[in-house]
């Protein structure tokens, strides 16, 4: 079992920045596939970055490429999510989830979520 608890969420400026973490308890985090996904109101949960074991592959959503950047410190269980640029549709409540491979359905363990909101 792991248990997932997500941080660093808020209200920020059109154009600012947010870090989100994600910390990690029971089993190591270094034997899963590490992700973030996001929610927004009266949308469905959708795919927003994912990285490897080993955080030597990563993967994005084009919605997000070139703005977010995902990380991972296994020694310290943590999973990063920093955002940068943000825009108002990047509002939405993000999950961090651990899992078998790189995508959603893959994902076997899920965080409660954190809100960010972004104004224009």
């Amino acid at each position: 079992q792991v248990q997932l608890v997500e941080s660093g969420g808020g209200l920020v400026q059109a154009g600012g920045s947010l870090r989100l973490s994600c910390a990690a308890s029971g089993r190591t985090v270094s034997s899963y596939a590490m992700g973030w996904f996001r929610q927004a109101p009266g949308k469905e949960r959708e795919f927003v970055s994912t990285i490897s074991r080993s955080g030597g592959n990563t993967y994005y959503a084009d919605s997000v490429k070139g703005r977010f950047t995902i990380s991972r410190d296994n020694a310290k269980n943590t999973v990063l999510l920093q955002m940068n640029s943000l825009k108002p549709e990047d509002t939405a409540v993000y999950y961090c989830a651990a899992g078998r491979g790189a995508t959603m359905t893959s994902m076997d363990y899920w965080g409660k979520g954190t809100l960010v909101t972004v104004s224009a």
